[in-house]
């Protein structure tokens, strides 16, 4: 982490502490600080962390000893446009909790947490190859006035000040809203993305390798729609890393 990341997290955890008491937000019973997301050590042990064997392009766990790369039934069977996709954690139990009041219920003081989580996975992988930019998928303008931040942004953010890899949140944009994906199938969701992305005017890439950021991966519907955009318009190689992943 560089100086100024440390600096602005420490900011960030000194006005948490301020505002909340350190105790669990999750069980409500243990103690837990603003550094620890206000998640505790019980609660954390529930996390699920992704390690191999994995589908080599979407990054789906497995159980049992697979030894050979192996591609999945989901990944056969649809049009992906990303190279590779991982993921941290699973979303399940404490993380599908802490993800979903994140997201719409403002719940920021979860973010050290789940960044955490994020970056305990995703920096060793990143520092094995060269990347140019950090993408953040966005969020339709509506949908962010109600939210009122970027989830993706945000964890992007936290994964480029730790890396250094440069954040780019301009190129990407999202054109069209779309339905909530959750209650709908892995065709509807590849058939809701289409068309939901597009570079901004003006911009042409020259084959920059990019990581492109979100927060669950499900099917990967979201995600190969944007990247799909961004290879139109250039760019070398693109790979998807979230910070969980449905099952």
């Amino acid at each position: 982490m560089t100086a100024l990341a440390a600096s602005l997290q420490k900011r960030f955890e000194v006005g948490l502490a301020f505002f909340y008491p350190e105790g669990c937000q999750v069980c409500r019973t243990e103690h837990a600080t603003a550094g620890d997301g206000f998640v505790c050590a019980r609660c954390r042990s529930q996390v699920r962390f992704i390690e191999p064997p994995f589908c080599e392009r979407c990054g789906l766990p497995y159980p049992g000893d697979i030894t050979a790369p192996f591609e999945c039934a989901n990944c056969r069977e649809m049009e992906l446009h990303f190279r590779s996709a991982r993921s941290a954690v699973v979303a399940h139990n404490v993380v599908r909790e802490v993800v979903h009041r994140y997201k719409y219920q403002r719940a920021l003081w979860f973010e050290p947490f789940l960044s955490n989580l994020f970056l305990r996975q995703a920096l060793p992988a990143l520092r094995r190859r060269d990347w140019d930019f950090i993408v953040p998928v966005p969020l339709h303008a509506v949908k962010h006035r109600e939210r009122e931040f970027n989830q993706a942004e945000r964890l992007a953010a936290r994964l480029s000040a730790a890396s250094g890899i440069p954040l780019n949140s301009k190129w990407l944009r999202r054109i069209r809203p779309t339905a909530t994906q959750t209650l709908l199938t892995r065709q509807q969701r590849a058939a809701n993305m289409r068309g939901a992305f597009a570079v901004r005017p003006g911009v042409r890439l020259d084959g920059e390798r990019v990581i492109l950021v979100d927060d669950v991966f499900t099917t990967g519907a979201t995600t190969s729609a944007g990247a799909e955009v961004l290879q139109a318009a250039g760019a070398g190689d693109v790979c998807v890393w979230t910070m969980a992943r449905g099952l």
